[in-house]
C-alpha cells in the first residue's frame, strides 16, 4: 500500500488507534498503542521510546553491567523509526493497524543494540555481493490448558498439556482443538504471516509451524511476530503457549530451525544449485556450509540465547550437539537439502524456538558470508548417520556461560557483528547467566534438601 492509502486506512478506522512494537535484545516485542493523529504526525518522522528497551532483561529487572544505557544515563528516550513496509491488520483485534519500528536516531544512524538493524547491516553486506537472501524459520512450541494466573499459582509446575501423550503428525490429536488450530492458521495467513504447514509434534500439547519462505528482513519479521500472534490468539481460547527451548528433561526441545538460500541480484536464481555437481550443490553453498561450521563456535549465544537453551542441545534429542554437516540428515548441526532449482536450502538446526529471529538470522547470513568472503572449501566430509558420534571437528559449547566467553573474546564475532553489538550483546547473556547462577533449583533442592 502507498503512504496515503496507509494513512487513509489509519484514520478510517474505528478505533482511531495503531499498535506499534519494537524488539528488544531477546526478540520480545516491546510496544503500545498510539494516537491516529500522533500517528500522522509522525509517519516520516521519529517515534519516542524509553531506552531502557535496550537496558533491561526479559523480567524488566536493569542491567548494571552494559554501557548502552543505565542509571548512568538517566534512561532517555530513543528514537523510532516506524517501517511502513511492515504495515499489517491484526485481525484478532479487528484489524487496528499495526507497524514495527527500528531504533533510528534523525540522521538514518541506527542504534547499535537494534536487533533489525543488526539485520539490515548484514543483509546489506549480502545485497553488495549481488546476493538475494531467501529465509525461514519454522518453530514447535508447547500448548498448555492454562491462563498467566494459573500457571503462576500453580508455580509452573503440573502444567496441564492441551492433549495428552506423544502424538507426532497426528491427524486425531490436531481434531481434538480444531478450533484453536484452524485459528491459528487462518489468523496468522491473514496477518501476512503465511503457513505452509502445521501440525502435531510429539510431545504432549506440542505443535510445529512452518513459515513460507521471504526474503531474510521480512522472513525474521515474519518470526518474531509469529511467536508473539500464537501466544495472543492461544489467550483468546484459555491457553498459554510457551517457546521455551526445553520444557521438561523427559521430553523433546522445541527447534527453530532456520532454512536459507542465496539466490542473484534478480532473485531469479538459485545460487545454491548446481546441476552439475553429484550432490546438486554449489560451490557457493559448500562455502557457505563451511563458513557456519568455523563461525558457530563464535556466535553460539546468537543462536543459543538463554540458559535454557543448552538444555535442547543435548545427545539424542533431536538436536545438535557436534560441529557437522550433511545431506538430509537429522542428527547432524547444518542439513543441507539439496534438490530441484527452487527448493535447495541450507537447514540450520542448532538454533532453538526461544531465538530472537533477528539475531538467529543475523547469525546464519553472517557465518555463511564469512564462508564465501574467505572462500572456505568445505573439506570436512559429510556425515553419514549418526552425527552425535561424530567429533571430528568439535563439539558445541554446553552451556551459555562457555558460549558468552567464546562470543565476547572472538574476533570473527566482531568482525561480523561489530564491537560494540559484540559487546553489549555478550555483556547481556553474561548477565542472563548470573540470574541463573544465584538462583536455587527444584533439582537442588530435591537432591540435597535431606540428604547432605
Amino acid at each position: 500500500m502507498t503512504v496515503q492509502e496507509i494513512l487513509a486506512y489509519v484514520k478510517q478506522h474505528p478505533s482511531g488507534k495503531v499498535k506499534v512494537a519494537v524488539a528488544d535484545i531477546d526478540g520480545i516485542l516491546r510496544g503500545k498503542y498510539i494516537a491516529a493523529e500522533k500517528f500522522a504526525s509522525i509517519i516520516e518522522g521519529r517515534l519516542s521510546f524509553c531506552d531502557v528497551t535496550f537496558g533491561w532483561d526479559m523480567g524488566d529487572v536493569a542491567y548494571d553491567n552494559v554501557k548502552f544505557t543505565g542509571w548512568h544515563t538517566g534512561y532517555p528516550d530513543a528514537l523510532v523509526k516506524l517501517d511502513l513496509g511492515t504495515f499489517r491488520k491484526i485481525p484478532w483485534e479487528n484489524d487496528v493497524p499495526f507497524f514495527l519500528g527500528d531504533f533510528v536516531n534523525e540522521k538514518n544512524v541506527p542504534a547499535y543494540t537494534c536487533p533489525r538493524q543488526l539485520l539490515r547491516k548484514v543483509l546489506n553486506e549480502a545485497t553488495q555481493n549481488g546476493f538475494t537472501p531467501y529465509f525461514s524459520q519454522e518453530f514447535e512450541w508447547f500448548n498448555f490448558a492454562e491462563t498467566p494466573q494459573s500457571a503462576h499459582e500453580k508455580g509452573f509446575h503440573q502444567l496441564t498439556p492441551l492433549t495428552p501423550g506423544m502424538f507426532g503428525y497426528s491427524i486425531l490429536r490436531g481434531s481434538l482443538r480444531n478450533d484453536y488450530m484452524s485459528d491459528l492458521f487462518d489468523l496468522l495467513s491473514r496477518f501476512d504471516i503465511p503457513i505452509e504447514g502445521l501440525h502435531t509434534e510429539t510431545g504432549p500439547g506440542v505443535y510445529e509451524a512452518a513459515i513460507r519462505y521471504a526474503p531474510v528482513l521480512q522472513a525474521a519479521d515474519q518470526a518474531v511476530l509469529f511467536k508473539t500472534a500464537v501466544k495472543e490468539i492461544a489467550y483468546k481460547y484459555g491457553i498459554m503457549a510457551t517457546f521455551m527451548a526445553k520444557f521438561n528433561e523427559n521430553l523433546p526441545g522445541c527447534s527453530g530451525h532456520v532454512h536459507q538460500s542465496l539466490w542473484d541480484k534478480e532473485a531469479n536464481r538459485n545460487l545454491f544449485y548446481e546441476e552439475k555437481d553429484p550432490d546438486k550443490m554449489s560451490e557457493l553453498m559448500k562455502s557457505y556450509i563451511a563458513g557456519q561450521l568455523y563461525c558457530l563456535p563464535h556466535i553460539l549465544p546468537m543462536i543459543a540465547p538463554t540458559v535454557n537453551s543448552y538444555k535442547r542441545l543435548v545427545e539424542g534429542a533431536w538436536a545438535p550437539t557436534t560441529l557437522t554437516w550433511g545431506i538430509d540428515n537429522r542428527t547432524v548441526a547444518l542439513r543441507a537439502l539439496p534438490g530441484s532449482t527452487k527448493a535447495t536450502r541450507l537447514e540450520t538446526r542448532v538454533v532453538g524456538s526461544d531465538t530472537n529471529p533477528y539475531l538467529a538470522l543475523a547469525a546464519c547470513l553472517a557465518a555463511g558470508l564469512y564462508g564465501i568472503k574467505h572462500h572456505m572449501k568445505l573439506d570436512q566430509p559429510a556425515t553419514k548417520g549418526n552425527g552425535y558420534q561424530d567429533i571430528s571437528n568439535g563439539i558445541l559449547p554446553a552451556n551459555l556461560h562457555y558460549a558468552t566467553q567464546l562470543m565476547k573474546q572472538s574476533v570473527v564475532a566482531k568482525e561480523l557483528f561489530g564491537e560494540q553489538f559484540t559487546e553489549h550483546f555478550t555483556l547481556t547473556r553474561e548477565w542472563e547467566w548470573k540470574q541463573y547462577a544465584k538462583a536455587v533449583t527444584d533439582w537442588e533442592l530435591k537432591r540435597y534438601f535431606e540428604i547432605i
